[in-house]
């Protein structure tokens, strides 16, 4: 379809590392019928100085990679919106988190219906291409566009190194599949307060971000070895 393929030019176009376009019937806290998905990968060096612990610029990179997000989800919008249609990008201002750390619809959720991966036991995305070394946020909107099929369950098999590593012990090492409640798979305030934690003692910022349990995943770490290989 001519709009998919000018909708995902103009998203990569402004920097997109991966982009999935997924059918939203039926989903919940959503009144689009489809949903796109957008990834930024992580560099090399930081992905592998998270396999020790969070530093100063995981920090920095967090943030300016979801303001590159904001830009790109933007863009769709503004484009959605100029052939006539609706359009909403979830962009970090525009998204609203709760008491128990839930937003209304998660960029996962988007994500995994857009066919882009499945939800690790890590509670994280999980991509074939980066493993879960991106950064994700999502567009929504009522034109009709090509959707991929969705990822309905887990790929992780009987792998637990990122439970093993998780320094707070709050990764329960269960498989997802599409409708698992969240802590099925992570203990989101044991996860939250170690980050804070481990982020004031490495960096003196109090921040909830650590990143071992993607940084050390097998699918990163395949990532990692396809960019080594690269450089040859």
């Amino acid at each position: 379809m001519k709009l998919t393929e000018e909708l995902k030019k103009v998203l990569y176009d402004e920097g997109a590392d991966l982009v999935g376009i997924g059918d939203m019937s039926g989903v919940e806290n959503c009144d689009f019928r489809t949903g796109i998905s957008v990834a930024v990968s992580l560099p090399e060096k930081l992905i592998i100085d998270l396999q020790e612990a969070p530093t100063k610029e995981y920090y920095d990179l967090y943030h300016s990679l979801n303001k590159k997000l904001n830009t790109i989800i933007a863009a769709g919008e503004e484009f959605l919106q100029s052939k006539g249609f609706e359009a909403y990008a979830q962009t970090t201002d525009r998204v609203e988190i709760d008491n128990n750390r839930i937003t209304p619809l998660p960029h996962k959720t988007v994500a995994t219906r857009a066919g882009l991966g499945w939800i690790g036991k890590n509670g994280l995305l999980v991509t074939l291409q980066y493993g879960s070394a991106i950064r994700i946020s999502s567009l929504l909107t009522n034109a009709l566009l090509e959707c991929s099929k969705s990822v309905d369950r887990s790929n992780c098999g009987q792998c637990t190194i990122c439970v093993d590593q998780c320094p707070a012990q709050a990764l329960k090492g269960n498989l997802w599949k599409a409708g698992m409640q969240r802590e099925q798979i992570v203990d989101v305030e044991k996860c939250y307060k170690k980050q804070v934690e481990i982020m004031v003692e490495r960096t003196g910022i109090e921040a909830d971000l650590c990143g071992k349990c993607f940084a050390v995943c097998r699918y990163t770490r395949r990532y990692l070895h396809n960019i080594s290989q690269v450089l040859r």
